[in-house]
């Protein structure tokens, strides 16, 4: 009964012992050459300054939030593949369906449009 799984069960065992394996040898094969460049933190080529510039003493999140709405909106691409691949298996309840989940996501879109979310400022 569960036989269908052993492959999805072995991929899963094989990801874990690929990232065990890398975080732990990691430490033992990584080059050794450390220098202080290397070790600041890299802000687009600008010298990096010890405290931020702007706002007093508090981070823009303009950066985080740019980068949460593209892992928002990527991950959606990603349940399109599925529905792309089985289109015909799925006839009019799957058309309905992924128009729905488009409808939702574009809401979303334009709720963060609206609220300047999208502006680079």
């Amino acid at each position: 009964m569960l036989q269908p799984y052993i492959p999805l069960v072995l991929m899963f065992v094989l990801a874990a012992g690929f990232a065990v394996f890398s975080v732990t040898a990691a430490p033992y094969i990584g080059p050794r050459r450390y220098n202080r460049a290397k070790l600041d933190a890299y802000e687009c080529g600008i010298e990096p300054s010890p405290q931020p510039v702007v706002g007093g003493g508090r981070m823009p999140v303009a950066y985080y939030l740019t980068a949460m709405l593209f892992i928002l909106f990527d991950i959606e691409m990603v349940f399109l593949y599925p529905f792309a691949v089985s289109a015909d298996a799925l006839g009019m309840f799957g058309l309905v369906e992924i128009a729905l989940f488009i409808a939702t996501v574009g809401f979303a879109y334009a709720y963060v449009w609206r609220r300047g979310g999208l502006d680079w400022s």
